[in-house]
C-alpha cells in the first residue's frame, strides 16, 4: 500500500465513518478497485477507525467533557447514567472481537460478496427508519443501550454501517433521532480506542522489518480519516435531525447490486 493510497482510503473512511453507508465496506470495495494487497487489512482499518474516532471527540468534546466531569461528582447522576450505558453497549462487540478475532480479520480480505449482501442489509434497516421519522422519541434507555450494542456487534461485518445499524436500532426502538445519533458517536469510542491501541502495540512490538504497512501510511490514513471525520459528523447529526436516512439506504441498494452484479458476473 502506497502513501497515495493510504491518503485515498483515509478520506474514504472518514466520510463513510459517520455516513449510514458502511465505512468498513468502501474500504474493502476501495481496496479491490485500487488493488490494494497487504497482510495487515485490520491494522490499517483500525488505524483509519482512530483518526475518525478522534473527530468525533473533537465534535462532541463539550459534551463529553460534562460527562467526565459528572463522574467526579456525586454517584448515580445523569454522567454516571449516560456512562454506564456506555459499558453495556461495549459488552457484545468487545465479545465478539475478542472471541472471534482470528475470523474477523479474515473478513477483511477483499470479501466483495459478503460487502454486497451487508450493504443491501444496511439499505433495508435504513428503509424502516423511513415509517417513524415523523415520531418523537425520549431517552436511550438501558434496554436501547443493550440492543444498539448488539447492532455495534453485528456492524462488524464488512457492508454493514455501524452508524445506520446503531442509530435505526436507537431509533425504531423509540429512542429521539438526537439522542441515538450523540450515543451512537459515542458509544463506539471505547471500543474503537481499545482494539486501535492493541494492535499498534503488536505493531511496535513486532521485529522492524517484518510488517507490510509503513508508519507513513499509516499516519496517512489516520491524518485523512481525521480530516474528513470533521465534515461528515458533523453533516451527518443535520441528516438524522431531518429524517433523511431513506436516501442513504437508496445508495446502499446501488452500490451493494452493482457489487453483486461484479461478482456473480
Amino acid at each position: 500500500m502506497s502513501i497515495w493510497e493510504a491518503l485515498i482510503l483515509g478520506i474514504i473512511q472518514g466520510l463513510t465513518e459517520f455516513l449510514p453507508v458502511s465505512s468498513s465496506g468502501h474500504l474493502e470495495l476501495a481496496k479491490a478497485i485500487f488493488q490494494v494487497e497487504t497482510t495487515e487489512n485490520l491494522l490499517f482499518s483500525l488505524v483509519v477507525h482512530l483518526g475518525t474516532a478522534l473527530s468525533t471527540v473533537v465534535i462532541f468534546r463539550k459534551y463529553i467533557a460534562e460527562v467526565l466531569g459528572g463522574l467526579l461528582k456525586k454517584p448515580m447522576n445523569n454522567s454516571w447514567d449516560f456512562s454506564l450505558k456506555v459499558v453495556l453497549s461495549m459488552f457484545p462487540a468487545l465479545v465478539v472481537g475478542l472471541v472471534f478475532k482470528d475470523q474477523i480479520d479474515s473478513l477483511f480480505e477483499s470479501n466483495i460478496l459478503l460487502v454486497s449482501l451487508m450493504l443491501l442489509v444496511t439499505g433495508v434497516l435504513l428503509t424502516l427508519t423511513w415509517k417513524v421519522r415523523n415520531r418523537q422519541g425520549t431517552e436511550v434507555s438501558w434496554l436501547r443501550a443493550l440492543l444498539m450494542g448488539i447492532a455495534q456487534a453485528i456492524a462488524i461485518l464488512p457492508g454493514i454501517s455501524r452508524s445506520g445499524a446503531t442509530i435505526a436500532t436507537g431509533i425504531l426502538s423509540g429512542a429521539s433521532k438526537e439522542k441515538a445519533t450523540q450515543f451512537s458517536f459515542l458509544m463506539v469510542l471505547p471500543v474503537i480506542l481499545g482494539a486501535s491501541l492493541l494492535e499498534l502495540k503488536d505493531y511496535f512490538e513486532a521485529p522492524a522489518g517484518s510488517h507490510s504497512i509503513g508508519i507513513g501510511v499509516l499516519a496517512a490514513g489516520f491524518i485523512t480519516s481525521f480530516l474528513a471525520g470533521l465534515a461528515a459528523c458533523q453533516w451527518m447529526i443535520g441528516i438524522v435531525r431531518k429524517g433523511k436516512l431513506f436516501y442513504f439506504a437508496i445508495y446502499c441498494f446501488v452500490v451493494g447490486l452493482i457489487a453483486l452484479a461484479t461478482v456473480l458476473f
